[in-house]
This record gives structure tokens, sequence and C-alpha cells, in this order.
């Protein structure tokens, strides 16, 4: 096999949640540009539409994942549509930007249901049609806060849910390693999305960035292209149970 086609996803159907905006979006469309069929979910079904409008191969599926009746609809959906599914990207999430003396309970909860156990219920969702398969890559999209703390950056909800996220990866992978299931995620450092663009737009919160990320910039979207790839595609094939830090150097400091 020539070394480009051990990335060709074509057959594949995958699932991107939090597809409205940011990352999801743009691993829906680096997953389409790969031969993937893409489901693209997310609760705001008029992006979804325009992106499933604009990018062959994008399906869109309205969908809050934090209702677990939801989740099963979702999978369920996309079994009967499409016959199966390779990757699940768990994209979705939030940040609870709040010191912790202050953050409400709600607010951790509401953030910990998001961003870890929504997560952990589609992947077992995925998990069963995967395994009657025989195969199929789970990626849930971690953070660098996963890895290390993000103070003076509060989000005490937010680190605690990514860091879960990360143990999970582990935990799951060697689980259902027997059933030809790959379970990694992809830490990111700083990029510009919904939940950082009124940081990264702040004079002072840009320079924070630049400070302390070895590169001194955030990133790029198109730079986790290569993770993603790797890890939905048959060139990931020995990679089980890790988590790919795409930072520009950040938790090597």
């Amino acid at each position: 096999m020539a070394p480009a086609d051990l990335f060709d996803l074509t057959g594949r159907v995958a699932v991107v949640t939090g597809a409205s905006s940011g990352i999801g979006d743009h691993m829906a469309r680096v997953l389409a540009g790969a031969g993937a069929t893409v489901v693209a979910a997310a609760r705001r079904a008029d992006r979804l539409e325009a992106l499933a409008a604009e990018v062959p191969g994008v399906h869109a599926a309205a969908c809050d994942v934090t209702d677990d009746d939801a989740c099963r609809a979702l999978i369920d959906g996309v079994i009967a549509d499409h016959g199966r599914v390779d990757v699940l990207i768990n994209n979705a999430g939030r940040s609870d930007a709040q010191p912790a003396m202050d953050e409400p309970m709600e607010d951790f909860r509401a953030t910990i249901e998001l961003n870890l156990n929504a997560c952990f219920l589609l992947s077992q969702l995925v998990a069963r049609p995967m395994r009657d398969q025989g195969s199929g890559s789970i990626i849930g999209i971690a953070s660098v806060h996963g890895i290390v703390g993000s103070a003076p950056n509060n989000q005490a909800a937010y680190a605690a849910s990514k860091a879960g996220l990360v143990n999970l990866t582990r935990e799951l992978a060697l689980q259902w390693v027997r059933h030809g299931i790959r379970v990694n995620a992809i830490a990111p450092g700083y990029f510009e999305t919904e939940l950082t663009e009124g940081m990264i737009a702040d004079e002072s919160g840009a320079k924070w960035i630049a400070r302390n990320t070895p590169l001194r910039r955030p990133g790029r979207l198109e730079e986790l292209d290569g993770a993603t790839l790797l890890l939905a595609s048959d060139a990931g094939s020995y990679i089980t149970g890790q988590t790919i830090a795409v930072d520009g150097g950040w938790t090597a400091r």
C-alpha cells in the first residue's frame, strides 16, 4: 500500500460531535475530504445544514449530546442510514472560566456532563457496532489542560473533565482492543475557536498564549489534520490508548 493510501477513508462512516463550529466543523471537512461519509452532529441544526450543503459527503444530524436518548437516536440513525460506524470523534465541549472557589456546582456538573459523560455514552454506543464489524476508531478531543493545569486561566471543571477523558481513553482502549477498536485522544493547545476567540482577540490574552507556547502563537485548525487522519485511518493501526498533544510545545515546558 502506498503511504498516502494509508490515510484514505473511502467507504468509512464517521460521526463528529460539536460539528457546528470550530474544531468539529473543521474535522468533519477533513474526514470528508479523505473520502469518509461524515455525520455531523450538534445542537445548531442551521449550521449543520449549511455545512452539509457546502461539503459533499457530510450529513447533518441535530443532537444534544447531554440527552442520553438523543445520543442513542443519533447512533441508531447512523447505523440505519449507513449500515456501520467506523470513526467517532467526541468533540462537543464547553468551558467554565471562573475561579473554583466561586463556581456553582451546577456549572461544574454541566461541564462534566458534556465534556466527559457524553463522551463515555457515545463511545459505548458506537463500540457495540464496531465490535460486531471487528474494527473502529474512537477519538476524544481532550486538551492540554487535561495534562497540565490551566490556572491562571481558571477552569477547574474543564481541566477535570479533560483529564478524565485522557484516562477514559486509556481504559476503553484496554477494554476494547480485543474487539479491534482503537481508542485515542488529541489534546489541542490554544486554537482559535468559539471557546478561545475572546481570549485570543484580547491583546493581553494573546500575549499570554504566545509567551507560554514555545512556538509563540496559537495553532491553526489545519495543524490538527495530521493527528486526526492518523488516528482515524489505517495509518494509525498500531496506535491505541494514546493522547497526542498538538500544542506548539505547551506541555513540553
